[in-house]
Order: structure tokens, then C-alpha cells, then sequence
């Protein structure tokens, strides 16, 4: 009796351990992600979306941007592994953009297609320049993202409620929140060093958090090989004792 409940909780040790090792990693980077590279209002930034993985191990072979309406215009940067277009749509409204020109339509989608298709478990990223909305601060952008695939697609376009987390959706819209303005001189310098410094303080922050929990996940996977490798070893002892009695 005594034997088989040592074997038992071995392999449970073992089962478990693995469990932790695989799916924590896994589950830090599931979500199509995006990175601002600044993200005061008014500011020019790059937005790096990130797509870790397929859809159900389907490899990708398009990812759709969807832009939102108070960002009037996008520069994507190319990607040498895939084909790029923008969907234009109409502006209710006309507006003067940034060189006094009068608009009428604005990039509604940025759609990248594979040249090749992007195998399940190979990640690629895409770039966007744009101006963040000057009345912006304090808000979040919401960027989704329709992943299409071989077979099936994702449409990561869930909000999540206000004040809960990105993971209380099962497939979360990429999102930013547009921090204060950078008080800027008449030829565009920063005012002060002070505003700068802050500026750069956040996205440091920002960094640092992003980094803190790629740890995490690292100490959590490494625990969970630990515990595996335990008990591995109590299933040695365990068998061999089986085997002497």
C-alpha cells in the first residue's frame, strides 16, 4: 500500500511539474501583443505589434489591423516576409491633416499578407508610425487584430471591462493608454529636461514591468522542471525499493 502511494505521488510530482513548466511560459505570451514606442498624446510613435503563435497550430497567413477612428493617418513599415496594403475609409467629416492638406478618408485596416505562411510556433512582429491623438490623454486605444489562417482564424477584438484584466477575456484586442502631452517649445523642443525625464521614466516602467513578468514566468517554468525532476527521482527510489522488496 505504502509503495503504490509513493508511486502515486511521484508521478503526480512529476505530472504536475511539467504541467508548470510548459503552460506558464506558454501563457505569458499567448496574446497577440503591441508595444508603443512612445505614448503621450500628440507625440509621433511606433506601435510593434507582436503574433507569437497560430491558430490552433494552424500557421498565419494574414494579420488585419483594424486602426482607430482618431488616428488619421498610418505609415506602415515593411516587412520583407510579407505584402502590405492599407483599407482607406471615408471620413463623416473632412478634415486638415498635419500639411495643411484637406482629407477625406483616413486607414481604416492595415493588412499584412504572408508571402509564406508563418508556422505555428515561429512568432513575427509589424510596425506602424502614427500620431497619437492630441486630446487623447488618459484613454486607451484599442487596436484589434484578425488573425486569419490555413485553417480558421482569431479575432483578438475583446474589451476587456473597465478596470479588470487583459486576461478576463479569452482574446484580448491590443491596446494602449495615451499618457499626458510633453510641454514642447514653439520649434517642437521639450520645454525641459524635467518633462522629458518623465516621459522616459514611464516607458521605463513600462519596460521594466514587461520585464518582470517575463521573469516571473522563467522562476515559475524553472520551478515547475524542479518539481519534476523530484520527483522523477522519488519514482527511482520508489521503483527500486518496489523491486528489493
Amino acid at each position: 500500500m505504502k509503495k503504490s502511494t509513493s508511486l502515486t505521488l511521484a508521478s503526480t510530482g512529476l505530472g504536475l511539474g511539467l504541467l508548470m513548466a510548459v503552460a506558464v511560459p506558454l501563457s505569458a505570451s499567448a496574446h497577440v501583443s503591441v508595444t508603443p514606442a512612445a505614448t503621450a498624446a500628440g507625440s509621433y510613435t511606433v506601435l510593434t505589434f507582436a503574433v507569437p503563435h497560430g491558430c490552433d497550430g494552424s500557421a498565419t497567413t494574414s494579420i488585419t489591423i483594424d486602426v482607430p477612428e482618431s488616428i488619421a493617418s498610418v505609415t506602415p513599415t515593411v516587412n520583407p516576409n510579407w505584402d502590405v496594403s492599407k483599407t482607406m475609409t471615408p471620413l463623416a467629416t473632412p478634415a486638415t491633416n498635419a500639411h495643411g492638406a484637406t482629407a477625406t478618408e483616413r486607414v481604416g485596416q492595415v493588412v499584412y499578407t504572408a508571402k509564406t505562411p508563418l508556422a505555428d510556433g515561429y512568432r513575427d512582429t509589424f510596425a506602424l508610425s502614427l500620431q497619437l491623438p492630441a486630446d487623447a490623454a488618459g484613454t486607451t486605444l484599442d487596436f484589434p487584430v484578425l488573425q486569419t489562417c490555413e485553417t480558421g482564424s482569431t479575432n483578438w477584438n475583446e474589451i476587456p471591462a473597465d478596470g479588470a484584466d487583459e486576461d478576463s477575456v479569452e482574446h484580448p484586442a491590443p491596446s494602449i493608454t495615451v499618457t499626458d502631452a510633453v510641454a514642447t517649445e514653439a520649434d517642437g523642443d521639450p520645454m525641459n529636461a524635467a518633462s522629458a525625464s518623465s516621459d522616459a521614466s514611464g516607458s521605463a516602467s513600462s519596460a521594466a514591468s514587461g520585464s518582470s513578468d517575463d521573469v516571473l514566468a522563467r522562476v515559475l517554468g524553472i520551478g515547475g522542471l524542479v518539481v519534476g525532476a523530484v520527483g522523477v527521482v522519488i519514482a527511482v527510489v520508489a521503483t527500486r525499493r518496489s523491486r528489493a522488496a
